[in-house]
């Protein structure tokens, strides 16, 4: 089957954790074994997080048979039960890491135990101290550590050997043995009182140790990588309170909430469920979904979000979503999936970590061998051999991709920026436009009055007739009037023998005064003389303003100036792109005039208007043609061809799910500047993977030389590989402290006379 079948044939989507992986070479030969299952398509594996992610055909594929192929490998699948709830499945993966963690720390304590006589031995010959441990005691600390606490390394070497495949362990056995068996040698040649000061036991059991500690500090470290994830599960109460038909109140679980029930929300509580405000009001803390950290205003009709944190008024919320069908629960997937994908590079290097191990041993075996000619001494050549063997460990190559893209995906996830998968990080780091769509984007996407122009009167009678003669209307011009005369505190009067006029506008009596409002074409119609007012509208329609005329049988009274205002931060964001050598693009289906208005306030590099849905998707494949990465952020079902003809998608999330589901990065909250703070992100993150990189080989490319030349001993060999992952893993968790740059907001003007 070809990848074109493949793409038409329905497939269903795997994951559990595996447990037993040590290194990169551990991870690519369990992906081997999954992909050789039949009807899989994919296989991915998470070393940092040891979760396998494999994708493959609907109805051929099973759970037992991928866990029978990691068995086979030499490791152990971990399936989830059917009894098992997945909030059961969470509270046990942190139990089991947390008791994992216990039991490390405790093996590396009784290690380090039995190590300490034997590092002091060595640190005082550092020191030109000729104090050694009796030869019977050497052996009697070493041979617990090296077969007891050591055994662990042998069953990983064991299993790697079976499947015909190398791995760090392998390393450090053939390593620690050979230092370990040398000192037998000596110990039955020459004798317990003359082989005193001449062994090498302390170098197996010092390195042993050293891993030990560098897998606990690992492991400790990439807790620390999933800490978004786990403060996002943690956001999930278990239970609601719901109040029932009769009025009373019970606690149940959330699994047993279902759409349409009342939820009561008490101060201080996180809300369990996504729903709109039944009754009540109150601010709710939405910053650990959103990143915004301002409280929002909650009033019957608002919509609220699972996990955020009610203030101090009680709320009835009545559900909308629960479960998989939620908010935070979806922000969790597009997490998850992100943090399991592999970026291009990690395949590169997977490729040079399932030979590192089989080229290893052969650099081994030849300093071995050249030490042997040049000196024929037995004893540094087999030191220098096992050097070599401890200080090339494959581990930070496994982990130097995976890490920081967790730790990466993290923070922008905290930040309120979800990405959705590895491809749309790594595109992100390399946009160079930005295509904007106008309405609810850079736009508030809600028209508001913005002006008065008075011919005759006052305002407040000009606002009072207008909210009067609209009462009865839907349109969205109409709800800017009559919220603005609202919060004037100027209640709209009766209005009698109303009429819509299509296009036009409406009128209708207000007490005993037949009042017309709308555009010309109704003053035309009504045969009213609109005067030097044609101006002033035409000064509006200039400054992307809709002119509203209100006027009675006199003529005309005054003009509303109505418009879709800029959003306060998208001066701001377009500035930050700017800055970032990004270049700025706005496409809008309203008129050009007004299109070019909009993107001059912006300050885009380019506005264009009269743009029909497939036209944005037409302009963005001519700018790929063209060479240019590009970046398109909407927030409507008419933006997702669009979103979808991008390199990039980029969503508001107070938008359409449609829109969400086709973007590769959705923004929590309408605020255009966190455009920048993704591409921001998928850099420092892109940036940190080569840095990690550079570690990783840096060990080995200095390191591996200096061991076979005879200037690094077994014991800090050891040391140094154990320093090598610790070194990536702690370099990924810089990125946690990373935060998206946003400049000041620009407020908007309130409404103003218009001359």
């Amino acid at each position: 089957m070809n990848d074109t079948d493949k793409a038409h044939v329905p497939t269903e989507h795997f994951s559990f954790p595996v447990e037993g992986m040590t290194c990169s070479n551990c991870a690519g030969r369990v992906e081997k074994a999954l992909r050789a299952v039949p009807g899989v398509v994919e296989a991915n594996i998470n070393l940092a997080i040891e979760r396998a992610d494999v994708r493959a055909l609907t109805g051929i594929t099973q759970l037992p048979a991928l866990a029978a192929a990691v068995s086979a490998a030499g490791y152990r699948a971990r399936i989830q039960t059917t009894a098992e709830t997945p909030v059961d499945a969470e509270t046990e993966d942190r139990s089991r890491e947390q008791s994992k963690l216990r039991r490390e720390l405790a093996v590396l304590v009784v290690s380090a135990a039995l190590a300490a006589p034997l590092l002091w031995q060595m640190a005082g010959m550092g020191l030109g101290l000729h104090w050694h441990l009796p030869a019977w005691l050497e052996l009697l600390l070493a041979t617990p550590v090296q077969f007891v606490i050591g055994a662990r390394f042998y069953r990983s070497a064991w299993q790697a050997i079976r499947a015909k495949a190398g791995n760090m362990d392998v390393l450090v056995v053939l390593g620690t043995t050979a230092a370990y068996g040398y000192s037998l040698y000596l110990l039955a040649t020459l004798g317990f009182s003359a082989a005193t000061g001449k062994l090498y036991f302390e170098a197996s059991v010092i390195i042993i140790t050293l891993v030990l500690l560098g897998k606990f500090l690992e492991s400790r470290a990439k807790r620390g990588t999933t800490a978004a994830i786990r403060q996002l599960m943690e956001l999930r109460p278990q239970t609601a309170c719901v109040r029932q038909a009769d009025g009373t109140e019970r606690e149940m679980p959330i699994n047993e909430v279902r759409s349409g029930d009342r939820i009561v929300v008490r101060p201080g509580e996180r809300i369990p469920v996504d729903g709109l405000v039944h009754t009540g009001r109150s601010e709710v803390d939405e910053s650990l979904i959103t990143g915004e950290s301002l409280p929002v205003d909650k009033q019957p009709g608002s919509k609220v979000t699972g996990g955020a944190i009610n203030g101090t008024g009680l709320l009835i919320v009545r559900t909308t979503a629960v479960g998989a069908d939620s908010t935070l629960a979806k922000i969790i997937r597009l997490v998850e999936n992100a943090q399991s994908g592999k970026a291009p590079v990690q395949r590169l290097v997977d490729r040079i970590s399932a030979i590192f191990v089989p080229v290893v041993v052969i650099l081994a075996l030849i300093t071995f061998v050249a030490w042997i000619v040049i000196t024929g001494d037995l004893e540094h050549s087999l030191v220098s051999a096992v050097a070599v063997l401890v200080i090339a460990c494959p581990c930070a190559l496994g982990l130097a991709t995976p890490t920081a893209i967790m730790t990466g995906t993290g923070a922008a996830a905290r930040a309120g920026i979800l990405i959705k998968d590895v491809e749309a990080l790594e595109r992100a780091h390399r946009l160079d436009t930005i295509v904007f769509d106008k309405t609810g984007t850079l736009t508030v996407g809600q028209p508001a009055l913005v002006g008065i122009h008075m011919v005759r009167g006052s305002q407040d009678e000009l606002l009072q007739l207008a909210a009067s003669v609209q009462q009865a209307s839907e349109h969205p011009l109409a709800r800017a009037v009559i919220n603005y005369a609202g919060s004037r505190g100027l209640a709209g009067s009766g209005v009698t023998d109303f009429r819509s006029h299509t296009g036009r506008g409406v009128t209708g009596t207000v007490a005993g005064r037949e009042i017309m409002l709308g555009n010309q074409k109704l003053l035309v119609e009504q045969k009213i003389e609109a005067g030097t007012a044609l101006e002033a509208a035409a000064r509006m329609e200039k400054q992307a303003q809709t002119a509203v005329f209100v006027a009675d049988r006199d003529g005309v009274i005054g003009i509303l100036a109505i418009a879709d205002q800029l959003r306060p931060e998208a001066i701001a964001a377009v500035a930050t792109l700017r800055d970032m050598g990004v270049h700025t693009l706005m496409l809008s289906g309203d008129a050009e005039l007004v299109a070019e208005e909009i993107g001059r306030q912006a300050g885009v590099d380019e506005a264009r208007g009269a743009i029909q849905p497939e036209g944005k998707a037409q302009t963005i494949g001519q700018l790929r043609n063209a060479g240019r990465i590009v970046g398109m952020i909407g927030d409507g079902i008419n933006d997702a061809p669009a979103l979808a003809a991008a390199d990039v998608g980029i969503a508001m999330g107070t938008g359409t799910d449609i829109a969400m589901e086709t973007a590769g990065v959705t923004l929590m909250r309408a605020d255009p500047r966190l455009v920048a703070g993704a591409i921001a992100v998928s850099r420092a993150t892109f940036r940190k993977i080569r840095q990690n990189l550079f570690w990783a080989f840096i060990y080995n490319l200095i390191g591996i030389p200096a061991a076979a030349l005879g200037y690094l001993s077994p014991a800090l060999a050891g040391a140094a590989m154990a320093m090598s992952s610790v070194s990536v893993v702690s370099n990924s968790l810089l990125l946690r402290r990373w935060r998206p740059a946003l400049r000041d907001a620009v407020q908007t003007a309130s409404v103003h006379d218009i001359p």
